[in-house]
């Protein structure tokens, strides 16, 4: 598989989580994706456990940590990559977004930022130094899409077009209604709305979805490592998805794209 070494700015570069049980976590995706890790020691952030594709020595799918806060809920979190993280973190501050964590080098791996958007979605910045993001994208087995579930939905067209340069396009794939949103010619990440019959007080979050050979035989596989299947099997045009909860509680998807049909991934290299 060829390995990624730039993203383009405006694009989901990586994901990470956060789980009260890193190692409970690591056993978990092994079991479903087949990744496997090594220890990342990074001084005042403590130890992160980077997961592979294709053994240790492999490239980086994602990361996970463990939480700060043990009342804080397990996430997945999606890094956008930036080339001016100060002027970005003016332009989310601008547009009705908070920063929740300042700039802060992430040791000679890169400089971030944890924001939320106006209805409270959680996504990082990420101005990399020595790690560019996910070493391997788009291909199976790594990080595919990116997805928001939003209360506000014309609110967050306006936020994420003000504050990554997003133009929206209307779809209809699994949602009454469902946003694409594309930089350039290029479709770099999803939206739906979340709507009455979700459970009640259902948060706004972005999740990342990772591209599977076989969605049906994933999913049965996550149920039986403890994950909650919310959205089974479905065919949808891009391809066969399902969504779930890992046993920690963070929420993810998995997609066995329809291939024929799928662009290449904007601006990697």
């Amino acid at each position: 598989m060829p390995e990624v070494t730039q993203h383009a700015p405006g694009t989901a570069a990586w994901a990470q989580l956060t789980s009260p049980d890193v190692g409970a976590s690591k056993e978990f995706y092994r079991g479903v994706f087949g990744w496997h890790s090594y220890t990342l020691a990074l001084g005042a952030w403590g130890d992160n456990e980077v997961l592979t594709l294709d053994g240790a020595q492999g490239p980086e799918v994602a990361r996970v940590n463990s939480l700060a806060d043990d009342a804080e809920p397990a996430s997945w979190t999606c890094y956008f990559r930036v080339d001016d993280l100060e002027a970005k973190l003016d332009a989310v501050r601008a547009a009705g977004g908070a920063v929740s964590v300042e700039p802060a080098d992430v040791a000679d791996l890169g400089r971030m930022a944890l924001c939320s958007d106006p209805q409270g979605a959680d996504f990082a910045l990420w101005l990399p130094y020595n790690l560019e993001g996910a070493g391997v994208i788009d291909e199976p087995g790594a990080m595919c899409w990116v997805e928001l579930a939003s209360t506000d939905v014309e609110d967050a067209r306006r936020f994420y077009g003000k504050v990554f340069g997003w133009t929206p396009v209307d779809r209809s794939y699994y949602a009454p209604s469902y946003t694409n949103w594309k930089l350039g010619d290029w479709s770099v990440a999803g939206m739906l709305p979340i709507e009455e019959w979700w459970p009640a007080g259902f948060p706004p979050h972005w999740i990342p979805y990772f591209w599977v050979t076989d969605c049906d035989a994933t999913a049965r596989r996550a149920a039986e490592l403890g994950a909650r299947v919310h959205v089974p099997p479905t065919d949808i045009r891009p391809g066969r998805f399902s969504v779930m909860t890992d046993p920690a509680g963070a929420r993810l998807a998995v997609i066995t794209p329809d291939v024929a049909g799928r662009a290449a991934a904007p601006a990697r290299a």
